[in-house]
Order: structure tokens, then C-alpha cells, then sequence
């Protein structure tokens, strides 16, 4: 097992349960997605939950930073502070989030600056989740160095909120009137956790060596495609463009 980086890699038995347990998760999804009858829209939740998910998403935000100066400043005091590693996974991130943004405005530009730019929005904040939320479980309990006296509480100080900030990000997708769920997106989902199953193999170590690089960049752009396909334009959208406002209409 390695520490060079944030979190120590899998070694042992462990990689390979990892990836078993990824893999069985891939395969469950790719029958869901052959199984189920898509596409189908999401749930649209009304004006009082809608404003009830926001509120939830931006304390869950406060509530994090809240937690992470905590968790900074105590890592600090316990002499524990390191200059971080170098972060190659970054600007990939950036360029993903900046062009599924534009893709989706693109895609839903007849239909209003609205519904285009709030789609496009969400769509990008969520593609980031989609990656962010099995990756945090899967090095949550392996973060380097622990912070002592406890290091398990002072993980969940910090994993706590950050995950619900994930699932509530991941909850704003049912106030965008475009989007779907469908076949592509549990195809590009499954293939996601089909790499994080190699990464595994390999100790799904931080992407500091070519490997875990490239399956870290693929399993990312594969998060992002995921996201994608919930705003691909169908027929029946283009059919009945009136109703798309006045979904907005219970959040804006």
C-alpha cells in the first residue's frame, strides 16, 4: 500500500473485494437499464419542496466549509499539515464541467435562457457528483495522515457533510423539466464503475503514475457523459415545448 497522496491505496485482498463489489454494482445497473422501461422523466417536485431542496443544498454547503475549517485547523494544531500533492485531475474537471455546460445550453437553447442555462447548470454541478459521490466512499476511510485523537470521527467531520452536498446537488436534478433518465445514462454509469473495478486492481491509488491517471481522467469523462445523456432532446420534448416553463415556474 502506498501513502504517497490524500488518501493510502488498496492492497492485499482488499483491491480485489473492491473490485468485485464495483463490478457486481456495474452489471446490476446495466440490468436496470436493459430492464426498466426508459426514457422516463424525473419527478417534478413542487413550489414548497423545490424551495425546501434548495435551502437544503446551500446549508449542506455552509455546513461543510463549516466542518472542513474545522477539520483544517485541527489537522493544523496536531502539526499534521503537508503541502498537497500535485493535482493533475483538476484541469479536467474544469474543461468537463465547461463543456457539458455549453453542450446542454446548446441543446435546450430553443427552448428559453431558462430552461438552457438552468439545465446546463445543474446538469454540470450534478455530472461532478456522479463521480464524486462513489469515489468519496470508496476513499473515505482510507484518508491520509489520520488526524488523531479519533481519526474515524474526524473523517466523518469532513465525509459527513460533503456527501450531502452530493446527494442534494444530485437531488437538483429533478427541477430541470429536461431532464431524463435513460438507457445511455445507466450504460455510461455502469461503464463509470466498470473503471473505478480496473482502477481497483491496480490499488485505486492516487493519480499519481500514468495508470491510475488515465483510469481517473476516463472514469470522469465517463461521469460527465453520464450527465449528459439525462438532457439529450427527444421527440416528446420537442413536441410539447409549452410545458417546460411552467416547470420553472416552481423555483424561479
Amino acid at each position: 500500500m502506498t501513502q504517497y497522496g490524500t488518501w493510502v491505496s488498496y492492497g492485499g485482498t482488499a483491491d480485489i473485494v473492491l473490485a468485485a463489489v464495483l463490478a457486481g454494482a456495474a452489471a446490476g445497473v446495466v440490468y436496470a437499464g436493459s430492464r426498466l422501461p426508459l426514457p422516463v422523466p424525473l419527478r417534478r417536485p413542487g413550489r414548497t419542496a423545490s424551495v425546501f431542496l434548495l435551502v437544503a443544498w446551500i446549508l449542506s454547503i455552509a455546513a461543510f466549509l463549516t466542518c472542513f475549517v474545522l477539520y483544517a485547523l485541527h489537522a493544523h494544531r496536531e502539526h499534521l499539515g503537508q503541502a498537497p500533492p500535485a493535482d493533475p485531475i483538476t484541469p479536467v474537471t474544469v474543461v468537463c464541467f465547461g463543456i457539458v455546460c455549453l453542450a446542454i445550453a446548446l441543446l435546450h437553447n430553443e427552448r428559453g435562457w431558462r430552461i438552457a442555462l438552468g439545465g446546463a447548470v445543474i446538469g454540470g454541478l450534478a455530472a461532478t457528483m456522479i463521480f464524486e459521490f462513489p469515489f468519496d466512499l470508496i476513499v473515505m476511510g482510507r484518508i491520509y495522515p489520520p488526524i488523531p485523537p479519533d481519526p474515524a470521527a474526524y473523517r466523518a467531520l469532513f465525509f459527513g457533510p460533503l456527501i450531502l452536498v452530493e446527494l442534494t446537488t444530485l437531488a437538483l436534478l429533478t427541477l430541470s423539466p429536461v431532464a431524463r433518465l435513460r438507457r445511455a445514462t445507466f450504460w455510461c454509469f455502469a461503464a463509470m464503475l466498470a473503471v473505478f473495478a480496473v482502477w481497483s486492481l491496480i490499488g485505486f491509488g492516487y493519480p499519481s503514475a500514468p495508470a491510475p491517471f488515465t483510469l481517473n481522467v476516463v472514469s470522469k469523462i465517463l461521469a460527465f457523459l453520464t450527465a449528459l445523456s439525462m438532457f439529450l432532446p427527444d421527440r416528446s420534448m420537442r413536441s410539447t415545448p409549452e410545458l417546460a416553463p411552467r416547470a420553472w415556474t416552481n423555483v424561479m
